[in-house]
């Protein structure tokens, strides 16, 4: 039976929206412009050149620092205004300066569009809170022209750029500022298999926390320094005293590794337990979504109102399914207890007294939360919460950064 057969069948057995829904279904599926292909974020003659089963040496020379400090151009994926991810890139490009070396940010997107406007990205990072203030050019990467300049040294941001980084074809250090298992973004197949082999080629790696660290060295061979999660004092404080009665789920359905449907079940139980508990919702506009109890959609708001709303809760429900997110860390300072799935990828990250390490379990993460809502000392709780990150921040692990950089500049790998 061809398809318009079939079509006619679901009409006379299933419905006409079950059969809209088919033929909505079959067409994008044909014909969806806006549909990611595999491979469409990387240059295919960049992965077929990047052979790694043939080992190249890219860190064993030393460079002794120049007197006006290491050039050093940073390959990265255009910007988001709600990447956490680039934004604490950008963070730790900013520590660079600050050491007194000068930068270069490539700017990495092989699809046709959206256009990569270096403009229109350093208006958006200048009107976000999240973005500090580089003095570095931008660009945008072609591999036509490559990598300009002479760098001392060439970091990738991401499983693609590392594919540029690897084709410069001069003297340069190699490095790779790995934020999470990027593999994992992705179900078995080609992009795994690509976003995977970029451990493979020979860089070494800054890492965001020990775990991540540790998986890259036991698993792929990478060395690797790295720096400890931290948070900014500047943006969240415990400025609520008294006792709270909402709670708050950092929701991102686009970034599957953040489980938000399964974090969904969870609050709906919450829900049915405890109606007179506040739900908030941040980190994604939820008003399209089918979110079964009622909430309040603050969508992705500026780091600048976040404090607010997290010294509303008691409760902030994090998933992470890959190495941790930097809001458990951030709802903390904020006197919120951060309510995490129990996993060596959690742990491995900030093993801290105060996080409620929970089972994946909907049922077990709605009651963690109401006991944590229910306590008697709640509000003393919250105080000794937000205390236990005093001196827990940023420009301690910029400093730590920017040392592990120029020793791995001055060392043969």
């Amino acid at each position: 039976m061809n398809y318009f057969g079939r079509l006619s069948r679901a009409l006379r057995t299933e419905g006409v929206k079950s059969a809209a829904w088919r033929a909505g279904k079959w067409v994008s599926t044909r014909s969806g412009p806006f549909r990611v292909q595999p491979l469409s974020s990387v240059y295919p003659e960049d992965v077929i050149a990047a052979d790694w089963s043939r080992p190249r040496d890219f860190n064993s020379h030393i460079v002794p620092r120049p007197a006006d400090g290491y050039k050093v151009a940073w390959v990265i994926t255009p910007p988001s205004a709600t990447s956490g991810g680039h934004q604490n890139a950008f963070r730790f490009m900013s520590f660079l300066e600050a050491a007194g070396h000068e930068l270069t940010v490539y700017l990495f997107s092989p699809p046709k569009y959206p256009v990569v406007n270096p403009d229109a990205i350093l208006e958006m990072m200048a009107g976000n809170t999240g973005y500090p203030t580089l003095k570095a050019e931008f660009r945008v990467y072609d591999p036509e022209v490559g990598i300009e300049g002479d760098p001392h040294a060439i970091f990738a941001s991401d499983w693609e750029a590392a594919y540029a980084i690897y084709r410069y074809p001069k003297v340069a250090k190699r490095f790779y500022f790995t934020q999470d298992f990027e593999p994992a973004f992705f179900p078995a197949g080609s992009d795994y298999v690509i976003a995977e082999n970029s451990y493979r080629l020979g860089f070494h790696g800054f890492s965001a926390g020990r775990w991540l660290a540790q998986k890259l060295e036991s698993e792929f061979g990478m060395s690797c320094d790295y720096y400890d999660f931290a948070t900014d004092i500047t943006h969240y404080s415990r400025v609520n005293t008294k006792p709270r009665n909402e709670v708050v789920f950092y929701a991102r359905p686009p970034t599957p590794r953040r489980a938000t449907e399964f974090g969904l079940l969870a609050l709906l139980e919450l829900h049915r337990l405890r109606p007179d508990v506040t739900i908030n919702l941040v980190g994604w506009d939820m008003s399209t979504y089918d979110v079964p109890f009622p909430y309040v959609n603050h969508a992705a708001v500026d780091i600048s109102k976040l404090n607010a709303i997290y010294n509303r809760c008691a409760a902030g429900l994090v998933l992470s399914l890959t190495n941790m997110s930097l809001v458990p860390m951030e709802v903390m300072a904020s006197g919120v207890v951060p309510v995490v799935n129990d996993a060596p990828n959690t742990r491995g990250v900030f093993d801290s007294e105060y996080i409620e390490y929970v089972p994946m379990s909907p049922r077990a993460i709605a009651e963690r939360m109401i006991a944590i809502l229910d306590r008697p000392d709640q509000a003393e709780h919250s105080a000794v919460i937000a205390d236990s990150l005093e001196g827990v921040e940023w420009e301690d692990e910029g400093a730590v950064f920017a040392t592990s950089f120029e020793r791995a500049m001055t060392t043969a790998l």
